[in-house]
């Protein structure tokens, strides 16, 4: 399953589903999808994901597969690299004063 962010002041972001769940519940959100973020929520949830990953950044957030053993061979993706697009269009939705949803 993939995941879409989107708002007006930010390119559309797109992520696997289990990644961008656990993004969402970092925020502080319970991880429901479809989902939306007023702009009046968005500087408080991004300040919660944005303490996630200044507590964890290099804590392997990889997508689930069913074969463990060729996720341990490939390079692991740090949480602070797959927040990032996030981080950034939260920024730029607070800046704009604009919603954002996920579906």
């Amino acid at each position: 399953m993939l995941i879409r962010f989107e708002t007006p002041a930010y390119a559309t972001i797109t992520m696997f589903g289990d990644i961008a769940v656990t993004l969402i519940k970092l925020m502080g959100h319970s991880g429901s999808v479809p989902g939306a973020l007023l702009a009046a929520d968005i500087p408080a949830a991004l300040a919660q994901l944005q303490h996630a990953v200044a507590e964890h950044p290099d804590t392997p957030l990889d997508p689930a597969t069913p074969h463990q053993r060729q996720r341990d061979e490939s390079p692991h993706v740090s949480l602070a690299h797959r927040a990032l697009p996030l981080i950034e269009l939260l920024t730029a939705a607070d800046c704009a004063g604009e919603n954002v949803m996920w579906e």
